[in-house]
């Protein structure tokens, strides 16, 4: 699994903003009926991509708590604005 617990959480995060919009567009009534299909059937497959990344998360918390998989620390080494990483122009 090469998604971190923190990229799952945002994601899944991501996906309820925009469930709850797009929920909120099927029950406006200055739209026409079309609108309102096309949206529900876009919130269906929200509602897929986040039931998906919440399985995902739990199988990786199942994994960690039963030993089976450990979770990674990423670190960031951030090179841009440290001098000591600028080569020299000659």
């Amino acid at each position: 699994m090469a998604e971190t617990v923190g990229s799952l959480a945002d994601k899944i995060s991501i996906i309820e903003l925009k469930r709850y919009y797009m929920a909120r567009q099927t029950e406006r009534q200055d739209v026409d009926e079309e609108h309102r299909r096309t949206c529900l059937h876009k919130l269906g497959i929200l509602t897929e991509q986040r039931d998906d990344l919440i399985d995902e998360i739990d199988t990786l918390f199942h994994a960690v708590m039963s030993h089976r998989q450990q979770l990674k620390v990423y670190r960031q080494y951030k090179m841009y604005n440290d001098p000591a990483y600028r080569e020299q122009c000659s």
